[in-house]
């Protein structure tokens, strides 16, 4: 990872808000994703300096601390040694712990960051779920140091100026103040030979392969968990979590409400008269249904049990039809001849719905 500039690797200012840092990761990690540049070791290494970059600015503590102590501060996770990412609040309360006769060292742990990996399924995945390989940008222990940071066959060596306590304590009137310790920056231990992999940080940046199995029945938005395959942690601390966020792509016909789906069906004014037989698609393929005569505009036919399973009990819901009368827009001759004289011959018994109408209106002027 190169040391360069992160407001220069996502194109912004520094004084960028928190809306035009996320806007432009979002377009450049979609530029750059490996998934959209399989085998395009420029695109997977562009995109984990976008990530990286990312992962400072979008935290105001981090960009805060970025912007005053530059690259090496961050505690990105790929900084040139160890003690970066310094804790102010570490600071204060050692100098508060000691006003009142307590110490503390460090702790030293820290549990990686959480991840977010949006996944993107067709209706018909989401409602009888799939397998999808994903590649996911994120910080893995650095396997030849094990996570020290120190080069192989060497180890970490206790600080000599705070004998491992990762603090200095010096003396005030009557007070005692500790400080962390300026060699070690805190930690207690001071690496002399650095890991050439991970240039000291214990951590590396790697893409992972995954499989993420989607259950069946799941909606847009839903959330699922993975355990331990976040960010690496630091210091012997525990990794973070995956999430991933379902993004359900919308079907040109099928419509989802709970676990029923909704489906439009135009049919021609003839056979909604008539009745008739139709075939109407469902996410199993298509399936005959009758329409009684008479059928109205907005009539719901349900086939029953053709909807989706419900993610939490695997009951399906139903797959509700409604029916749309299409009014010709064009007429021959001969068509307009035959429907004049079926108005003609038609009484207010052949249109009950219009005659209701035509009787509550009469009665608002009386």
């Amino acid at each position: 990872m190169t040391k360069k500039d992160f407001y220069e690797i996502l194109g912004i200012s520094k004084n960028a808000s928190d809306e035009e840092i996320k806007k432009a990761f979002r377009q450049l990690a979609h530029k750059y994703h490996p998934d959209k540049n399989p085998d395009d070791k420029n695109a997977e290494e562009r995109f984990k300096e976008i990530n990286a970059a990312y992962e400072v600015l979008k935290d105001p503590e981090k960009r805060a601390q970025y912007d005053r102590f530059g690259y090496a501060e961050t505690g990105a996770g790929f900084g040139p040694g160890p003690g970066f990412g310094f804790d102010f609040q570490d600071l204060f309360g050692d100098v508060f712990g000691d006003f009142f006769g307590a110490t503390r060292r460090r702790t030293r742990g820290q549990r990686g960051a959480d991840l977010r990996y949006d996944l993107e399924v067709t209706f018909e995945e989401a409602a009888f779920g799939v397998e999808k390989k994903i590649k996911v940008p994120k910080t893995a222990k650095c396997q030849k140091c094990h996570g020290s940071g120190a080069k192989p066959g060497t180890s970490p060596e206790t600080c000599s100026t705070c004998h491992g306590r990762g603090q200095v304590s010096y003396q005030q009137g009557f007070f005692s103040i500790s400080r962390p310790c300026s060699r070690c920056r805190g930690e207690g231990t001071v690496i002399k030979e650095l890991c050439g992999e991970c240039n000291g940080a214990g951590r590396v940046n790697s893409v992972q392969s995954l499989t993420i199995k989607v259950p069946a029945g799941v909606e847009a938005d839903t959330r699922l968990r993975l355990s331990g395959e976040g960010e690496s942690g630091v210091h012997g601390g525990l990794p973070g979590d995956l999430y991933i966020v379902i993004n359900v792509q919308p079907h040109p016909i099928f419509q989802r409400q709970d676990d029923n789906i909704i489906c439009e069906v135009p049919i021609s004014f003839p056979q909604a008269t008539l009745g008739c037989e139709i075939d109407v698609p469902t996410i199993e393929g298509n399936v005959k249904l009758k329409i009684p005569a008479g059928t109205q505009s907005g009539k719901v036919l349900r086939l029953k049990n053709k909807g989706i399973a419900s993610l939490h009990t695997g009951q399906r819901g139903d797959h509700n039809v409604i029916i749309k009368v299409e009014t010709p827009t064009k007429l021959t001759a001969k068509q307009k001849e035959l429907l004049e004289e079926f108005a003609k011959i038609s009484g207010e018994e052949t249109n009950p719905i219009k005659k209701n109408f035509l009787e509550k209106m009469k009665g608002l002027f009386e």
